[in-house]
């Protein structure tokens, strides 16, 4: 059977109707543990990107949407564990506690997420955005399970912009202008001057594009839903 690739120059294309939402359980079992221990991931559908070589709105995919990557982590100094998450403009920092990601079945801990945030500048002195990261590592017990020795030091990271109320987000020039929302246009129809206003065009309806989108409204400590799946597959929007 042909293996299915939805990537393409590093970007997630799927067909239209579809989008790519696993579960924290089908990311850590079905996609990072797989690439860890070199075994066939059931499709090709999350790129190899270096998240810390380029600031998070010069990743690949589209802005507006969740994107998934499989990066592999620095170490920060040549002795230690500590990460090395410093970018272009700015540098990725933790926060919270690491949670812990089981199995829905025997409630078995096969991973951990850490929640990070993109700040702009140097620490400590750096500037918060609303560009938020989802960390998710193997648990080495899993590969010692497998009798397999890790290769790569493989994480799989989701990053997104935090939508705020409104739809709005802290730092508008973190988008570039081709990837923000048009703002409203309010006209006061209690002054007596209305001259140039078009009402005819602005009642005027527009062509929709066919394509539903779904909405993006995460926060950093956002839970998901854990299923007992045994293959991860996509769902259908509605």
């Amino acid at each position: 059977m042909e293996k299915l690739n939805f990537v393409k120059d590093g970007v997630l294309k799927l067909p239209p109707g579809f989008r790519f939402h696993p579960t924290d359980e089908e990311l850590v079992v079905q996609y990072l543990r797989r690439k860890v221990l070199a075994w066939p991931l059931p499709a090709s559908v999350i790129p190899e990107v270096d998240v810390c070589k380029a600031d998070p709105w010069e990743l690949p995919g589209d802005l507006e949407q969740e994107r998934y990557f499989f990066s592999t982590r620095e170490a920060k100094y040549p002795n230690g564990n500590r990460s090395n998450r410093a970018t272009l403009s700015g540098y990725w920092k933790a926060t919270g506690i690491d949670k812990q990601i089981a199995t829905c079945r025997g409630n078995r801990v096969v991973g951990m997420k850490k929640t990070l945030v993109f700040y702009r500048g140097k620490p400590p002195k750096g500037t918060r955005t609303d560009w938020i990261m989802h960390e998710y590592r193997l648990l080495s017990a899993e590969t010692a399970a497998c009798n397999v020795v890790a290769v790569e030091n493989w994480v799989l990271c989701r990053v997104f912009l935090k939508k705020r109320r409104g739809g709005s987000t802290k730092n508008e020039k973190e988008v570039p202008t081709k990837a923000r929302a048009l703002s409203p246009v309010f006209y006061d129809f209690m002054t007596k001057e209305r001259t140039g206003l078009n009402l005819a065009s602005s009642s005027s309806s527009s062509c929709s594009s066919g394509i539903t989108q779904a909405s993006n409204n995460e926060t950093d400590d956002r839970e998901e839903s854990s299923t007992c799946n045994s293959f991860p597959y996509f769902r259908r929007k509605t």
